[in-house]
């Protein structure tokens, strides 16, 4: 360790530590502009120069290495006279408009310029005057204000993986600007609206809409993928008006993706459930909840009678959070009903594990990880945020490999990029599997089946990174848990990291998918493969939302009667009965279990809208309608404490409930390959202007590799008619070299492609 005085006050730090980094560890503030604890040193700012004993002129304390017996002075008068001729500087063209920058009341030229600016400027010269750039729908610029610090360029290079921002010119003249003309596309490119000190990148969905000391600041956790990261909601007038990343570094670090950060705009959108609503002759009419409430009490108990507790089924998305879906379960369970299902986007329901599916780690310690594998996943839609920690590991030493069904760029140096069609995702875990028994010597399970399996280079590769390390993780992704031969990839894949020593992990499709697991609201498989007499929706909106959006929406619209408890009423007013407004996350109490095992609870950070009600409140109540026993929770933490009693960790497990045979299939015709897009998740996601602006909400299209396209005698930017069963979508076809023959790639979850059949399946496809 190095000694160091900062200031009169003596330390020891590391060597390779910066001056920064030990006043920071003194609570000893220097200004500064372009140093960002999770950012390369620029020292391009140069208003942290500190006085160094010894030193013939002062230096950047985020620069300058700690030697031992260093003395720094950061208020000395050479200290200061160097800090003030930078502020004088920086302040020389940055234009007067403080009174209309949306920055104001939080940024640090302001802050410093107290300090360390002078009451009047020396310079009568004109200002320099930049022109705005466009940077897309969620980022605006006021250019003439930026201080060239370079935080965003560095950003998008180091942390977001692609460097869409670069610095151009000298001088005063030097300018931050996209790559020739285009805009910024990364799915966290938000967070350089963080990182800029001045008013130059700002947040366009928020620009002009408040002050930032009129906002009230509540804590809340992100409803969207299965990370938990912890967020900031400011408030003004019981309206939900910006969203921030609150710093957890065991979680989300400092860092939001785009998806969390401003997806609460659905939350203000116009098509808000806020009063409950009957259908009377055809037509959804207004009543009070009383009405509605025994409505649907009746209903239920009726076709339970006349047709049996089978008949009916209860349908949640598990952005759900713990305390819904346990009072949904209970309330089920009173009406003797069993089929109570949050796994919609699956296809295959035979996987039973010992305990609840989870990343079989801490978040943190895989990023600690010497290898790992990822199986079927389109990690940075998926997990922008994992994807983000796995790059910076990569970085450190990480051997990072992928088994997929397409080829997307993960900005970021792959160990071993094995691309198989959909239907053969088993097929290639399987050859890494042969790889590793190749190497190591070691024989596969007995139910691994490894006949007629080729060990490809690739595979070799994969297997290499795994063999022989201490800390290695294989993990599951969202293509692999749509696809309809889980359970078989599940089992190989367990059975490679039982192989190599991993850790076997499953990366939670949505917020709250470890807790539907705990509460137990996993019971019935596709509830929507044979129709049944009633539905009870909770959030849910099966077109979007199950895997087969078509067999969904044919099934509840012939249901006798559809109960949605839902947030919004342009999702389910085609087939709805009945519609209880139910809340948000911003509106409730509750909790979320993320994938590495984490409960957060959270709180309401505004009013529920009009006439909305917490779900678990309406289940409550409804219970109590149903004259059934246990509904008398006053508070939803009752409910929690009652649905995750005891250690939450003893009741998670990868472990196989039993074993399952995997053995080789083969290819046959064309195969659609059906992601979720990014900014298709949820009912939320899907409402947010602003993000359905962007690059990644574009229209879906047709796409596949030049040998698929010459065999269907299109060419790329044709129109194309796939058709599945009944269904049929007219797209615009597009060349994707990354695809495998005869894979066909359309997107699900989007109106023009509902309408076919399920995510993973065979698919005809003609010119249209």
């Amino acid at each position: 360790m190095l000694e160091i005085e900062i200031d009169g006050k003596k330390t020891q730090i590391a060597p390779g530590s910066t001056v920064m980094d030990a006043a920071h560890t003194l609570g000893v503030y220097i200004p500064h502009f372009c140093y960002h604890k999770k950012l390369s040193i620029a020292a391009n700012c140069r208003m942290c120069l500190v006085e160094v004993e010894k030193a013939p002129k002062p230096l950047p304390a985020c620069a300058t290495p700690v030697t031992n017996g260093m003395v720094v002075k950061t208020h000395s008068d050479q200290a200061v006279k160097a800090q003030k001729g930078v502020m004088e500087f920086l302040l020389i063209n940055h234009p007067l408009d403080c009174p209309i920058c949306d920055q104001g009341g939080e940024c640090q030229l302001q802050d410093l310029s107290v300090g360390y600016g002078g009451g009047a400027s020396r310079y009568q010269e004109d200002k320099r005057v930049v022109a705005n750039k466009d940077l897309g729908p969620l980022i605006s610029t006021e250019m003439t204000r930026c201080i060239h610090c370079s935080r965003c360029v560095r950003f998008t290079d180091e942390i977001a993986g692609l460097q869409e921002l670069g610095m151009a010119y000298r001088g005063e003249f030097t300018e931050v600007l996209p790559f020739l003309g285009k805009t910024v596309n990364s799915e966290i490119s938000g967070n350089v609206i963080d990182l800029c000190p001045v008013g130059a990148l700002t947040s366009k969905p928020f620009r002009y809409s408040a002050r930032s000391w009129e906002l009230s600041r509540r804590k809340s956790v992100a409803p969207h993928d299965g990370l938990g990261s912890n967020l900031i909601v400011q408030v003004k007038n019981n309206k939900v008006m910006r969203v921030l990343p609150l710093e957890n570094e065991a979680i989300n670090e400092c860092w939001l993706s785009d998806r969390d950060r401003f997806s609460y705009e659905a939350i203000n959108a116009d098509t808000r459930a806020t009063k409950p609503l009957i259908r009377k002759d055809g037509h959804l009419v207004e009543t009070d909840w009383q009405t509605a409430l025994e409505l649907v009490a009746s209903k239920l108990k009726d076709i339970v009678a006349a047709h049996g507790a089978q008949n009916v089924a209860a349908v949640a998305t598990p952005n759900s959070t713990v305390e819904e879906l346990f009072l949904l379960r209970k309330l089920m369970a009173g009406l003797g009903i069993k089929q109570v299902e949050t796994r919609l986007r699956a296809a295959d329901f035979r996987l039973k594990t010992q305990g609840a599916a989870w990343l079989g780690q801490s978040i943190a310690e895989l990023a600690q990880s010497e290898a790992v594998l990822v199986i079927g996943s389109t990690l940075r839609k998926e997990q922008p945020l994992l994807a983000q920690r796995l790059r910076q590991s990569v970085k450190h030493g990480m051997a990072l490999s992928v088994i997929n069904p397409h080829g997307d760029d993960l900005l970021t140096k792959l160990a071993g990029e094995l691309i198989v069609r959909p239907d053969q995702l088993v097929e290639g875990v399987l050859a890494v599997i042969k790889a590793v028994v190749e190497i190591s010597g070691k024989a596969a399970p007995a139910h691994i089946d490894l006949a007629g399996i080729a060990v490809t280079d690739t595979a070799r590769a994969i297997a290499a990174s795994l063999v022989g390390k201490e800390k290695t993780a294989v993990l599951l992704g969202n293509l692999a848990a749509h696809n309809p031969r889980h359970a078989e990839l599940y089992a190989a894949a367990a059975a490679l990291a039982e192989l190599t020593g991993a850790k076997m992990g499953v990366m939670s499709e949505a917020a709250n998918s470890v807790g539907a697991q705990l509460v137990g609201a996993e019971i019935g498989g596709n509830v929507f493969a044979e129709p049944r007499k009633a539905y009870v929706l909770l959030h849910a909106e099966p077109q979007f939302d199950a895997h087969d959006g078509a067999q969904a929406i044919a099934a509840v619209e012939a249901a006798d009667f559809v109960v949605a408890l839902n947030t919004f009423v342009d999702g389910v007013e085609d087939y709805a009965d009945v519609i209880l407004p139910v809340a948000p996350f911003t509106e409730t109490a509750g909790t979320f279990v993320s994938m590495e095992g984490r409960a957060q609870s959270f709180n309401g950070v505004v009013r529920p809208l009009g006439e909305t009600r917490p779900a678990w409140k309406v289940l409550r109540v409804l219970g109590n309608v149903l004259n059934l026993g246990g509904f008398d929770y006053e508070t939803s933490e009752a409910i929690r404490d009652e649905a995750l009693a005891g250690d939450i960790a003893t009741r998670l497990s990868n472990a196989l409930a039993a074993s399952i045979e995997v053995k080789a299939q083969a290819a046959q015709g064309l195969v659609r390959l059906g992601e979720v897009p990014i900014y298709q998740l949820d009912a939320i996601t899907r409402r947010a202007p602003s993000l359905q602006a962007t690059a990644d909400a574009a229209t879906p299209m047709l796409r596949a590799n030049a040998a698929t396209l010459a065999s269907l005698g299109l060419n790329a930017g044709d129109d194309a008619a796939a058709t599945q069963g009944s269904g049929e979508a007219t797209l615009q076809t597009e060349l994707d070299v990354h695809l495998a023959d005869g894979v066909i790639r359309v997107a699900g979850a989007h109106p023009l492609t509902t309408g076919l059949g399920a995510l993973f399946a065979p698919v005809t496809v003609n010119r249209a």
